[in-house]
Formats: C-alpha cells, structure tokens, sequence
C-alpha cells in the first residue's frame, strides 16, 4: 500500500468514524442495540473511543507504510482532536437540529 492509498483510507475512516455516535442514536459502538436514543455524555464517549481507535489505526498505516512512527509534540494530537471535531460537525447538527425539524415537518 503507497502512503497516498494510506493517507486516502485514514481520511474516510475519519471522516465517518467522527459521524457514527450522531448518526445512529439507538446504537452504541454500532453493534449494541439500545430500547431508546443514547443521552449526549453517551455519544461523547462513544466518540472519544472512537477518535482514539482512528488515531491508532493511523499509527498502525504509518508504520506499515514508512516503516516507522514519526515522533509528534502535544500540538499535533490537538490539531487531530479538532479536526476530528470538525469532521463530526455534520452528524452532530444532523442529529441535534435538522433531526428536529425534519421531524416537525412531518407532522
């Protein structure tokens, strides 16, 4: 696998990884499935494991394509941990504002 191929799959990998906790309220961690909507600390958490299994995946694709794992400062994990919040950006307003109006206008 080239880097690019590497750089390609951890970017969507992300990208809906960042989605799932919004996207699926009755489901935790995709597999348990829950009677009603998870509570938002819930789906917080859910994204925080689900952000760091992103980041370990990246380790793993760096090393299994370079050979090694570049050294990084604190800088670089707060930068992955805003990106990550920006690509959940569209879940999260999904599930919290047109979920809501969407539903409104059904009625």
């Amino acid at each position: 696998m080239s880097v690019d191929q590497a750089v390609w799959i951890l970017l969507f990998l992300a990208i809906v990884m960042a989605n799932v906790p919004w996207i699926l309220p009755n489901r935790l961690f995709i597999v348990v499935s829950m009677d009603k909507p998870k509570a938002l600390w819930l789906s917080l958490v859910e994204w925080l494991v689900y952000l760091v299994s992103v980041g370990l995946v990246g380790i793993w694709l760096e090393y299994s394509t370079m050979g090694n794992i570049a050294s990084q400062q604190w800088e670089f994990y707060v930068i992955n941990l805003f990106l990550f919040m920006i690509f959940s950006f569209p879940g999260f307003i999904y599930r919290y504002n047109l979920k809501m109006f969407l539903d409104k206008a059904k009625k």
